[in-house]
């Protein structure tokens, strides 16, 4: 088996991807190293959706502002976070559920992200590229409907999957010193960003032949400046997440 820090350290997103379904069995098997995350008191909050009718890939990529990967993939999945089934367990132990506390909400949504994550790694080491789609929640009950979510679960994020037709080069990271503290959180990062910065400007030069000059900070700044997708709250509400 690979190395496992290279294997994570050469982390891609891919965007192009060849025309070949990714068999069943390589699905199952993704999803199955993904339940093996990590789950909060053993939630098991995560469910996956397996979108295979091309008029709904379709019609879920209009709404994640026409990203064709996501009806090239191999297989486009959506990572659900799912509080219906755990609503139905209680009722089956004879209790009732809580509904819309804010920490269910946290811990459903964490128990996802680890999955999908563990799924991520998994298909990476079998030679797989994928790509996160966060844009499924610009109109999230569309694409609720689209997929007949019950109350209580929301799409978190889409996931392509399937054999890479491009290979770019890995995205630098900020330094680790950045990220890793020690005792305390030291706020003196300003110098070890300037200079990532420039990192990744030189990094986006070089992809884009110089279509792209760009940096981190000035991405985040354009990212965090002004309200973004703050129909999330309702639609939160709407399906049970009422976050108290």
């Amino acid at each position: 088996m690979e190395d496992i820090h290279g294997l994570l350290r050469s982390h891609r997103s891919i965007r192009k991807f060849y025309d070949e379904p990714l068999p069943d069995e390589t699905l199952v098997a993704i999803v199955r190293s993904g339940q093996s995350a990590a789950s909060s008191s053993n939630l098991q909050a995560t469910t996956v959706i397996r979108v295979r009718q091309p008029e709904t890939r379709a019609r879920i990529s209009e709404l994640a502002g026409g990203q064709q990967q996501i009806l090239t993939a191999g297989a486009f999945t959506v990572w659900c976070a799912d509080l219906h089934r755990t609503k139905l367990a209680c009722e089956m132990a004879g209790g009732t559920m809580t509904t819309g506390m804010t920490e269910q909400f946290i811990i459903a949504t964490v128990d996802v992200a680890l999955a999908a994550q563990n799924a991520v790694v998994a298909a990476e080491g079998m030679g797989y590229g994928i790509c996160y789609i966060g844009a499924i929640r610009n109109d999230p009950q569309t694409v609720a409907d689209l997929l007949e979510l019950p109350d209580h679960v929301y799409p978190v994020f889409g996931l392509c999957f399937g054999l890479p037709a491009q290979d770019p080069e890995v995205k630098p990271r900020l330094p680790v010193e950045v990220v890793l503290k020690d005792d305390v959180y030291c706020d003196d990062d300003i110098e070890l960003i300037r200079a990532y910065d420039e990192t990744l400007r030189d990094y986006y030069r070089t992809r884009t032949e110089g279509t792209k000059d760009s940096s981190w900070t000035e991405e985040m700044a354009r990212l965090v400046d002004g309200e973004r997708r703050p129909h999330m709250r309702e639609f939160l509400a709407r399906r049970g997440f009422e976050l108290r």
